[in-house]
């Protein structure tokens, strides 16, 4: 392989898209003597303009892409200067960079971009057979020798044939390029007359437009110009107007200013009282210090004043300690007064579990009146009539026209809150307050938890809200 630390220029092209028929080789050997140099020749059509970066490769037939070179040498360039002639070349392989095995392998010239440009016949690194030397082999052997020759001398001929076909249509496609480039430049040399022509139209269209803008600036001016005329005619007869109202208003400011002067010598006075005023400030100042030098001797004092409180704060403090002693000896005393009330609230809480039951029982009566009172009002219209016409006795104090379904009720709350209040237990919410509560704060609370008849002063549970409205109902019949 080359001796040079450069890699050759490769791609990953596929051999479809390779132009072999750029550069011929020459002369290709079907075997080369292994152990020997190697030379190649090759043929560089006008078709192909070498560069510096140009190689040579051999590679093993079967390749894919120019990645898979065995070696390679760098192709030199022609000397003189380039013509549109074929040029010869040729490259020698040294022996120590060639293949040792005897597979087939061909040459292949790419250029810097890793384009393949021409590839060689396949050839083996083998001996010639000699004359002399009896080879002894199988027929199937030698049949087998035979086919691959003749795919070989196929394989030859069909790319000799590619090849001078690939050579015609590049001449073909070479004279197809000169004609497209002729087409080419008098499609450019038209495109830059008629752009030429555009321009020529589109600035006589402008000027065109010009013009009309102008004649239509013109016309307007002609009429800004007879407007124009008419404003300045308005325009002096109003000024007239304003000069005579400034010449009015000028008499008046100088009678205005005859008063600012009148005005300016009482300010002088005024100024005068205002000096004298400041005068007697700076008097008061002067006083108000001697003042403020009296009250920091009196500071003095109170803060000897201070010493003397704090003194007495600590004779008030050992004082206090006595104090917290004797209030610790009440609260304990206190804790056994508790542990007194514990065991009353637990026999208040036994006589409010009976008063609960009664409770429940009144509620089952209440419930079962009202479904009566329900029916009672079901009564036809003409009976109602009636009954309102017919002479009604009084009903006695805290009485209804139909009696009160609740009287018993209402007895039973009563001797409960009689029995209640001795014990400081709440009859609606059970509720226990203790003794130090005053009478007035405990019967402002049963209080809130009832409703009072305005006509006879009866009242009711809060919770009985329908029954208070029945009763008020019944009073509205009599």
């Amino acid at each position: 392989m080359d001796e040079t630390s450069d890699e050759p220029p490769t791609s990953a092209v596929l051999l479809d898209n390779c132009h072999f028929s750029q550069v011929v080789f020459n002369n290709v050997e079907k075997f080369y003597v292994p152990g020997g140099d190697v030379t190649c020749y090759y043929t560089l059509t006008q078709n192909i303009v070498p560069r510096g970066k140009d190689w040579v490769g051999i590679f093993r037939v079967g390749w894919k892409t120019t990645r898979e070179y065995y070696t390679f040498m760098w192709a030199p360039l022609p000397s003189g200067n380039p013509s549109d002639t074929a040029v010869q070349q040729q490259i020698q392989f040294k022996a120590y960079y060639l293949p040792k095995d005897d597979e087939y392998y061909q040459f292949c010239y790419i250029d810097q971009d890793g384009v393949v440009r021409g590839a060689s016949v396949p050839f083996q690194f083998r001996a010639e057979t000699e004359d002399d030397i009896l080879v002894v082999t199988t027929q199937g052997k030698v049949e087998e020798i035979e086919l691959q020759n003749k795919n070989l001398l196929k394989e030859n001929e069909e790319l000799k044939a590619s090849c001078a076909s690939l050579q015609k249509e590049n001449v073909d496609l070479q004279e197809e390029l000169n004609k497209t480039q002729e087409l080419q430049n008098s499609l450019e040399s038209l495109r830059s007359y008629t752009e030429k022509l555009e321009l020529e139209l589109s600035s006589l269209k402008k000027e065109k437009k010009h013009v009309k803008e102008l004649d239509d600036c013109r016309e307007a001016e002609l009429r800004q110009l007879k407007e124009q005329i008419q404003n300045v005619t308005s325009d002096k007869e109003r000024l007239e107007t304003r000069l005579k109202t400034a010449l009015a208003h000028m008499d008046q400011l100088q009678s205005q200013v005859l008063n600012y002067e009148k005005e300016v010598e009482s300010l002088s006075q005024t100024d005068h009282d205002k000096t004298e005023q400041l005068e007697s400030l700076k008097e008061e100042n002067r006083q108000l210090r001697m003042t403020r030098t009296q009250q920091k001797e009196q500071n003095k004092e109170l803060e000897h004043c201070m010493e003397y409180l704090k003194g007495m704060e600590a004779k008030l403090s050992l004082c206090l300690s006595h104090c917290l002693q004797n209030e610790q000896q009440q609260n304990r005393d206190l804790m056994k007064e508790l542990e007194e009330q514990k065991r009353l609230f637990q026999i208040l809480q036994a006589k409010k579990n009976e008063a609960d039951e009664e409770n429940q029982k009144l509620r089952e009566e209440n419930d079962r009146l009202l479904r009566h009172l329900s029916q009672t009002r079901e009564v036809s219209s003409f009976s109602v009539v009636s009954q309102a016409r017919a002479p009604i006795p009084a009903p006695p104090v805290g009485g209804l026209l139909f009696g009160n379904p609740y009287c018993v009720a209402g007895a039973n709350l009563g001797a409960g809150a009689a029995d209640i209040a001795s014990i400081r237990k709440c009859p609606m919410c059970d509720e226990v307050f203790p003794e130090v509560i005053e009478t007035s704060q405990y019967e402002a609370h049963v209080q809130s938890h009832l409703l009072e008849c305005p006509v006879c002063s009866e009242t009711f549970e809060k919770s009985n809200k329908q029954v208070f409205d029945d009763h008020i109902f019944c009073h509205g019949l009599e």
